[in-house]
């Protein structure tokens, strides 16, 4: 089963939301499983993943009790950043296969009840794209100004500050039109100048033509790096002893300015709602947008507010390194104080950052402590997205420098040692390969992930596998728990607590994050124990003992 629980309304009509053709607010709550193509499995024996791959493993996939998948890019590119550099947006790269093999895929998720969403990366484009090639002709071409070029200033140098994610200056000089162009990130993927409407169109074009393919939404990368600054001014230095930005790590110099000019820009709302109003065309459909910033919770709030703009977003806050239960109740918080009516979405692994199992995870029980993190994070108010082998407590891989295919990486080596290590392929079995590939993949096959492998956690009733089936199976039993409304509780520093009210049922919901036993007297009056969500916990009245990485949900009296 892959939609919500049949209990579930409609947020707006009070009408059931789980027909086909009411279904409209499925992303409202649901939980995202994320699949990079390269390494989830390979269906030809070349040692990447492809679409076919994916197909064969959808019923895995239905069998988490998951409402969608997010397929990160699969398009046309010469893969310099493995798919974020898309050199033609409208079809698939032979190395995933063909537009009729993506067809496949969405008809065989649609039978299984699963939506499909896809990334859109459409703040830059790969310097392969017909568009960039063209562009940076002359200045007088058709498309001369669709890219963000710059003259130098007087002594030749980049036209201000800017720094590339990926390292060095975000301009690069092009003896052509004797300009700099603009990038946030490689080189070789040039920023589209969303100032030009023309532009702009285009890209709305490009993904009007995947919704009418019949994909349920995207996933927006970068969502607030789609215009600059008109003026080029140049960012101000972050403070000393104020807090950087959390889209890049600390070692990283992008860290070291307030980045005020070049990202998230007010005009960028403007565009957001003329997407809102193309997706609104295709009832059912949604966004996810990601947002790495200065501010990331007010920016969530923002870009999510008034019903207009995006349907959700994510920040790093719960993607970065501190994870203690104050920590996350400060976060929470925060997001609930600036919130209204936005939406988040939550994740704690993907793509982009060191595995939850490792950065949230190192010194903890492996096995233990992933169960309790992911019943946390899919008991949040908001939508949930997994990443591939998170179900199965995979810890981030440790790939030698010799294997490292992220430019990011070897840029910035070996204080950071870039994003492969949880691009490793899925480990289905225990065999050399896991089960990926009948050869050597594309990235080494960790030897500790074959112990974690699907076909040994498979028919474990006590592995992490299953200990997030069940979860979001009594996820789907409680409406509360997936579109409730979200009270923080003081439960004490060690402990994270929390109510979700839908309707006339409220539950509280108590996680025990560390190694230790906790006891605590609870501030509401309990009416009863919830069971089937797997973990163990003791009540004696309003006394509640938590073992260590343990979970207690409890539906509250009424009269509180």
């Amino acid at each position: 089963m892959s939609t919500m629980d049949s209990t579930m309304q409609d947020a707006t009509t009070g009408q059931d939301n789980t027909t086909e053709q009411n279904n409209t607010l499925w992303w409202r709550g649901g939980v995202i499983y994320q699949i990079y193509p390269r390494s989830f499995m390979d269906s030809r024996g070349d040692g990447v993943g492809d679409l076919n791959g994916i197909t064969e493993k959808l019923d895995y996939v239905a069998s988490l009790n998951v409402d969608g998948i997010w397929l990160s890019p699969f398009f046309t590119s010469p893969m310099l950043d493995f798919g974020y550099d898309i050199s033609d947006y409208c079809d698939v790269d032979p190395m995933f296969g063909t537009l009729e093999d993506f067809k496949a895929l969405l008809a065989k998720a649609h039978s299984l009840g699963l939506k499909v969403m896809i990334d859109q990366v459409i703040s830059h484009t790969s310097d392969q794209h017909a568009w960039f090639q063209e562009s940076r002709q002359n200045r007088s071409n058709p498309k001369a100004d669709w890219f963000v070029w710059a003259d130098p200033k007087p002594d030749g140098t980049p036209p201000n500050n800017w720094l590339s994610i990926f390292g060095g200056p975000a301009w690069t000089f092009d003896s052509r039109r004797q300009q700099y162009y603009m990038h946030n990130f490689l080189t070789s993927q040039p920023d589209v100048n969303f100032h030009n409407p023309e532009a702009r169109q285009a890209q709305l074009d490009n993904m009007r033509f995947w919704l009418e393919l019949g994909v349920d939404g995207f996933r927006l990368d970068t969502v607030n790096f789609y215009f600059h600054d008109a003026e080029l001014r140049d960012n101000p230095p972050v403070p000393k002893g104020e807090a950087k930005t959390l889209g890049a790590p600390d070692s990283n110099p992008y860290t070291w300015q307030r980045h005020v000019y070049d990202l998230s820009r007010p005009e960028n709302l403007d565009f957001l709602k003329d997407l809102r109003a193309l997706m609104d065309e295709y009832p059912g459909t949604t966004t996810v947008g990601e947002i790495g910033d200065d501010n990331p919770l007010e920016r969530m709030a923002e870009y999510t507010a008034g019903g207009d703009k995006l349907h959700m977003a994510y920040t790093f806050d719960l993607l970065n390194t501190p994870h203690s239960a104050r920590y996350i109740h400060e976060v929470l918080e925060r997001f609930q104080r600036l919130a209204g009516d936005a939406w988040p979405c939550w994740a704690t692994s993907n793509h982009d950052v060191v595995r939850s199992a490792t950065r949230w995870g190192a010194g903890e029980d492996p096995t233990a402590y992933p169960k309790v993190a992911l019943a946390m994070l899919c008991s949040l108010r908001g939508s949930v997205c997994l990443y591939q082998g998170e179900e199965l407590g995979l810890p981030e891989a440790d790939v030698p420098f010799e294997r490292i295919q992220d430019p990011y990486g070897k840029v910035l080596w070996p204080e950071f040692k870039g994003r492969d290590g949880c691009r490793t392929p899925m480990p289905w079995n225990d065999s050399e390969h896991g089960g990926f590939s009948s050869v050597e993949p594309w990235l080494p096959m960790e030897a500790s992930h074959r112990d974690r492998a699907v076909s040994r956690q498979q028919d474990d009733a006590n592995s992490t596998l299953n200990a997030l089936r069940n979860m979001l199976a009594f996820r789907r039993q409680h409406p509360p728990l997936f579109d409730g409304d979200l009270t923080l509780v003081d439960v004490g520093e060690t402990l994270l607590g929390f109510s979700r009210q839908k309707g006339e049922e409220t539950l509280l919901c108590v996680f025990n994050l560390t190694a230790e036993a906790q006891t605590v007297n609870l501030p509401l009056a309990i009416d009863s124990d919830l069971q089937g969500h797997g973990f163990t916990t003791q009540r004696d009245g309003n006394r509640l003992a938590l073992p260590a990485y343990q979970a207690a949900f409890m539906r509250v009296a009424h009269d509180n």
